[in-house]
């Protein structure tokens, strides 16, 4: 009996491990995949996506990674969802460019990076189970949408920047949750865990150059 429990742990640790290399690999392929279209979209000087467009793309391509997630065009589906949100990243790069903020964009690009590791080591020694941020990312969720909503309306400089902080500890909250969810066996499929993580890294990413880019401004 005592074999069995051994070899059965062993199994779900071998399991949750190749979970967590997978989502790792792929989640570097997307994220250079996404940089390649960024680079083009800003060479190229294609125009910003207006609301709609990143609405239907981004939420339209996010159902469809999740629906064919158990399926290798899964994998195709996450490429098309994150080179999307790639694409939408060029118009915004190009003002930030225009504007000799180049150094700007380097700043959020190392910020991310320092928020994704550190979050990822912390999960990854400690072993902790983030399980309990479930609640309250729901109910930051709700105060995100609230307050994005109002923004659209009332467009007030110092909301926004409240905004993008919120959206920061959101998403680094996330990359704690979905990488504890990833060890702890509660997500079992790679392509729904890279997707999860690559939307943190680009909210964290968009945010920084938002609070980066208005102090620079000011």
């Amino acid at each position: 009996m005592e074999k069995i429990i051994t070899s059965a742990r062993n199994s779900s640790l071998l399991s949750t491990h190749k979970v967590l290399r997978n989502t790792y690999f792929l989640l570097g392929m997307t994220l250079a995949f996404s940089a390649v279209t960024a680079a083009a979209s800003t060479l190229l000087g294609l125009p910003r996506p207006g609301l709609i467009i990143m609405l239907v793309g981004f939420y339209g391509l996010m159902f469809l990674t999740h629906r064919l997630a158990n399926s290798p065009l899964g994998i195709l589906a996450a490429f098309a969802f994150t080179g999307f949100l790639g694409y939408s990243l060029g118009p915004i790069l190009s003002s930030f460019l225009s504007a000799g903020m180049g150094d700007v964009i380097a700043l959020a690009l190392g910020g991310t990076a320092v928020v994704f590791f550190s979050c990822s080591a912390y999960v990854l020694t400690t072993r902790k189970d983030m399980s309990f941020l479930g609640g309250m990312m729901m109910a930051g969720f709700v105060v995100l949408l609230v307050a994005v909503v109002a923004n659209l309306f009332l467009q007030i400089p110092a909301l926004h920047l409240a905004i993008s902080a919120l959206f920061i500890l959101f998403s680094a909250g996330a990359i704690l949750w979905e990488t504890s969810n990833i060890i702890h066996g509660g997500e079992t499929n790679y392509i729904r865990a890279t997707v999860s993580l690559y939307v943190s890294l680009y909210n964290i990413f968009i945010s920084l150059l938002s609070i980066l880019g208005f102090s620079r401004s000011n």
